[in-house]
C-alpha cells in the first residue's frame, strides 16, 4: 500500500513540482493550499506524513500543527521554513513539528527526510520493550516500558523527539557524538550539514532537567558534540 502524504503549500509551482516528484517516488500524494481545509484534511485523511509550510492563507503552518498535536494527532509533521529563519525553525518544533527544511531546499534533501521519518513512525512500539527498563539519574528516572521522564516520581513533561534523545544519551552514556551523529541515530538521517535541530532539542532538554545554566549531564564538547556524562564510573 501507497504511503500517504499530504502536502499543504500555497505556491502553485511548488506545490505541483512537489506532488508530480513525490508521485514519481511511488507516494500517494493529496495537495491542499488553504491552511483550514488543510487542516479539517489532516483530521479526517488519516496520512502517514504531512509536509507543512508555514505561510498559508486561511491557516497558518504554526496554529495547524498545534492544534493538531493539542488534539492528540501525531501524524509526522515536515515543516518548510524561509530560508535561514531560525525563529521558525524553532517555534515550529517547539509546537510539535518532526523536522523541518529551509526553502529553497534539494528534493532529493526532502525525499530523505520524509523516509526517515516515514521509517521511523512505521515501527509500531519502537521505544518500547516487552519489560522496559529504568534509568537513574539525580532525581530522574527515564522509563523506558511508559515512555517516561519522573522527577521524584512525578512525570516530566517530553515531546517525542525529546524523549528519544534522552533515551539515546542514557543508554550510551560517556561517549560523544557529533551533531550528525545524533541526527542519524535519533532522527533517523545523515545530513549534509550540520543541523541546528539537535542543539534546539538538547536545549530543551538541559532545561527540563534543571541543567539550564552549567551543563553538568548533558556536556558540549567544543568543536566536536554532545555526550551524557554519569557520575557513577
Amino acid at each position: 500500500m501507497k504511503e500517504r502524504i499530504l502536502v499543504v503549500e500555497d505556491e502553485p509551482g511548488l506545490l505541483l513540482a512537489l506532488e508530480d516528484r513525490l508521485k514519481d517516488e511511488g507516494f500517494a500524494v493529496f495537495t491542499e493550499a488553504n491552511g483550514a481545509r488543510a487542516e479539517e484534511k489532516a483530521r479526517r485523511g488519516e496520512f502517514d506524513l504531512i509536509v507543512l509550510d508555514l505561510m498559508l492563507p486561511g491557516r497558518d503552518g504554526f496554529q495547524i500543527c498545534q492544534n493538531l498535536r493539542e488534539s492528540s494527532i501525531q501524524t509526522p509533521i515536515l515543516m518548510l521554513t524561509a530560508k535561514g529563519s531560525n525563529l521558525d525553525m524553532i517555534m515550529g518544533l517547539r509546537l510539535g513539528a518532526d523536522d523541518y527544511l529551509a526553502k529553497p531546499f534539494d528534493m532529493q534533501v526532502l525525499i530523505a527526510r520524509m523516509r526517515a521519518l516515514l521509517r521511523r513512525s512505521a515501527v509500531p512500539g519502537q521505544l518500547k520493550t516487552p519489560k522496559g527498563t529504568q534509568y537513574a539519574f539525580d532525581e530522574y528516572v527515564l522509563d523506558t516500558a511508559s515512555q517516561e521522564l519522573l522527577k521524584t516520581g512525578k512525570p516530566v513533561t517530553l515531546n517525542a523527539q525529546e524523549y528519544r534523545l534522552l533515551e539515546f544519551f542514557v543508554q550510551h552514556p560517556n561517549r560523544v557524538y557529533t551533531r550528525d551523529e545524533l541526527l542519524d541515530a535519533v532522527w533517523g538521517y545523515e545530513a549534509n550539514t550540520t543541523s541546528r535541530t539537535v542543539d534546539v532539542h538538547v536545549a530543551w532538554l538541559r532545561r527540563k532537567i534543571g541543567e539550564k545554566k552549567r551543563p553538568a549531564r548533558i556536556v558540549t564538547v567544543r568543536g566536536y558534540g554532545y555526550k551524557f556524562v554519569t557520575k557513577e564510573r
